[in-house]
């Protein structure tokens, strides 16, 4: 038998009181006189060897009363057969998962209430402990100190649900921080009560416990469950318009292995539900539905898809932002234009003038500000005879950083000039066609091939048959590389899209052959032409990002005339944050912040923010929760024993549904408690003494 707080045995001083009142307290016979008799009662006689008995009998109950009192403060115990066993006297170290996974059910009680239930069971084993500490995922700084299990089992009624789920190693490396300062001996407990969720708990091969330490792994014998969550939201264009049909594409997971059918899904803009849908998604599968909408103002609209999926809730609602008829920023930059016969308007500024979607800007190709590169979408680079110097290096940056750039050659173009030049952008070496002086002889244009991409919505689906009367053109370069988007009949590219792929972003280059002089053919004054330009500016035109994800370390954010020393930031209510930023091109870098790193009473929610600099808005974002609890498959107590096979120091529970779950880990680990049969002992022991004083006469 062992004692946990054996310093209370020196209580066992006290029985030399009552023995020192019994030796010493002798009685005196004294005479007392009365004046009659005949009041007096009669006196029961005792024999002097009984009232000894008596004595000593009352002496031994005090004793004994006092000696089990002392061993049950002391709490004896017998010790358990593992040598491994738990050490009340260490720091112990208690883990509740609380990330929104354990809003899954069993027979009607969440995960969370059903781990939270049995800590505050199992914090009646560790009722004198002064060493606890509770975690959570909120890995707040309350959560880094130890207390007694009175003000952790306050702590432990006031759980909620964590949005930022962590992998056990990080779980343990945080634990291991108290433990090492508070008790770095070892000798110390560490307990897991989670759904142990596969998609966050982390690789559990490069988990390792020292070796000191005990750790207590408890399941909740987590069983997979239907559940379905938005996996991605887009626009079927890259922009929007008011006043017209638009179409919203969701991509929808079911995470669980029960079939989903016909579930309603509700697309709501600006708090007014706009369109349905219905989606039916195998076990384990995805499904895309298509939402019609039309908005009727400019600027951002906030979005929500929204479904009904018990019993796992926090997934059933995302959030996103559109912005409505963004206007499409076109940069003419000129040496040599062609203009229409008996029109000062050059062809460039008819297309784009015509339409209040685009903003235009006309300069000479001598006299431009370069930092206005930065407020385009779309350059149009016409009739320019070199390409050299800061245009050649600011015009191969604005490519790479996402920008869309239109050749449109000179009548004698500079190849040498062009060749490094275009090589930079991804197109190879380009060669003269013409000879200067000569006539240029018009060559006709093949039909285009309706089934690519840049003529989607270009032709009427009743003509996508027919023949089409297409124009001429006369090359003045001729080149291999890109994309061809339109041919002449002789084989030879006359439109081509090259892509540029960068850090930054994907850039475009559209290099035509042909210069729009009417001598070089008839194409900038063909119906195809107009088309073939609103192509170019509504593709430069970055495809919307409509939500971002706080899963997301890196969130990167188009600004327009960003500044270096620019301080932005995201607010939402009363929540102000200042990320960690840095300026890239027009690209906003921001390290998003975790749960832990805010300050106290701050928290992150699924919603809209509003980017802000100098206290105006300059975007409105929206961000949800990323999708990593969403999946819906779990580690089993078997999974987990094989996962530490190889360290004794870990054991896993079968379950934490086991109702006698305390009481085998005190048996297994502690041993046989006896406290309270002391206690009993000690009781009885005066009731005995009582008896003893009011019963034995005679």
């Amino acid at each position: 038998m062992n004692f946990l707080y054996p310093s209370f045995l020196f209580g066992l001083l006290a029985v030399s009181v009552p023995i020192a009142i019994h030796l010493f307290n002798f009685r005196r016979t004294r005479r007392v006189f009365f004046t009659n008799v005949a009041l007096l009662r009669t006196v029961q006689t005792e024999t002097k060897s009984f009232r000894r008995l008596k004595h000593w009998l009352i002496l031994a109950c005090r004793c004994l009363f006092l000696i089990f009192l002392v061993l049950a403060f002391a709490q004896p115990f017998i010790p358990s057969k593992n040598k491994l066993g738990l050490s009340r006297q260490g720091v112990t170290s208690l883990y509740v998962d609380n990330s929104f996974s354990m809003q899954n059910e069993r027979n009607t009680k969440r995960y969370l209430d059903i781990a939270t239930s049995k800590l505050d069971e199992l914090l009646t084993l560790f009722r004198n402990a002064t060493s606890l500490q509770l975690l959570t995922n909120d890995f707040s700084s309350a959560e880094q100190q130890a207390g007694t299990a009175e003000s952790v089992r306050d702590r432990v009624t006031s759980i909620r649900f964590a949005h930022t789920p962590r992998t056990l190693e990080t779980v343990y490396r945080r634990q291991r921080n108290l433990l090492s300062s508070l008790n770095p001996g070892g000798r110390n407990q560490l307990f897991w009560f989670s759904d142990f969720q596969k998609s966050t708990a982390g690789d559990l091969s490069r988990l390792k416990i020292d070796t000191t330490d005990r750790l207590f792994i408890v399941p909740l014998d987590a069983q997979p469950t239907k559940n379905v969550y938005v996996d991605s939201v887009w626009l079927t264009t890259p922009f929007i318009r008011e006043m017209q049909n638009n179409s919203l594409n969701v991509k929808l997971t079911n995470a669980g292995r029960e079939n989903v059918k016909n579930l309603p899904i509700r697309l709501y803009l600006d708090d007014a539900q706009t369109s349905t849908a219905s989606a039916t998604i195998a076990p384990d599968g995805t499904a895309t539905v298509s939402l019609n909408f039309n908005v009727s103002s400019k600027g951002y609209h906030r979005g929500r898809i929204v479904f009904e999926d018990y019993p796992i809730t926090f997934d059933n609602q995302y959030f996103f932002v559109i912005e409505a008829s963004p206007a499409v920023r076109v940069l003419h930059l000129y040496e040599q234009k062609a203009a229409p016969a008996g029109r000062t308007a050059d062809y460039i500024d008819a297309v784009y003038s015509n339409d209040s979607l685009f903003v235009r800007r006309s300069f000479n190709v001598q006299n431009f500000d370069v930092g206005q590169l930065k407020e385009t979408d779309l350059v149009v680079l016409e009739g320019v005879a070199d390409v050299n110097g800061t245009l050649r290096t600011e015009l191969e940056r604005f490519v790479r950083q996402g920008g869309s750039l239109a050749i449109i050659p000179p009548t004698n173009p500079n190849t040498n000039s062009y060749a490094p030049f275009l090589q930079a952008v991804g197109i190879g070496s380009v060669q003269a066609t013409a000879t200067p002086g000569a006539v240029p002889t018009p060559l006709p244009v093949a039909d285009p091939d309706r089934r690519n991409p840049f003529f989607r919505d270009v032709f009427q689906q009743s003509y996508q048959s027919e023949p089409l009367n297409m124009p001429t053109a006369a090359p003045v370069w001729r080149w291999s590389a890109g994309e061809r988007l339109l041919s002449l009949r002789d084989g030879n590219p006359l439109l081509t899209q090259s892509r540029v792929n960068s850090a930054a972003g994907q850039g475009s280059v559209y290099l035509l052959a042909s210069p729009l002089a009417s001598t070089y053919g008839n194409l900038a004054e063909h119906a195809l032409f107009v088309p073939i330009m609103y192509k170019m500016a509504a593709l430069s035109v970055r495809a919307q990002r409509t939500a971002y994800s706080f899963d997301d370390n890196l969130v990167t954010i188009p600004v327009s005339n960003p500044s270096e020393r620019a301080v932005y930031k995201l607010k939402r209510d009363k929540l102000e944050i200042i990320p960690i930023q840095r300026i890239v091109g027009n690209q906003l870098q921001l390290e998003m912040p975790k749960s832990n790193e805010l300050a106290a009473g701050q928290e992150v929610e699924a919603g809209y923010y509003e980017l802000r600099l100098n206290d105006k808005t300059e975007r409105l974002l929206a961000f949800n929760h990323g999708n990593q609890e969403s999946t819906m498959n779990f580690y089993s107590a078997d999974e987990l024993r094989k996962a530490f096979a190889n360290q004794p120091t870990v054991e896993v529970f079968d379950s934490i549904q086991d109702g006698d779950f305390v009481q085998v880990l005190e048996q297994e680990n502690l041993g046989q408690s006896l406290w309270k049969y002391f206690l009993l002992a000690a009781l009885a022991f005066m009731l005995l003494e009582v008896a003893l004083v009011r019963f034995m006469k005679g």
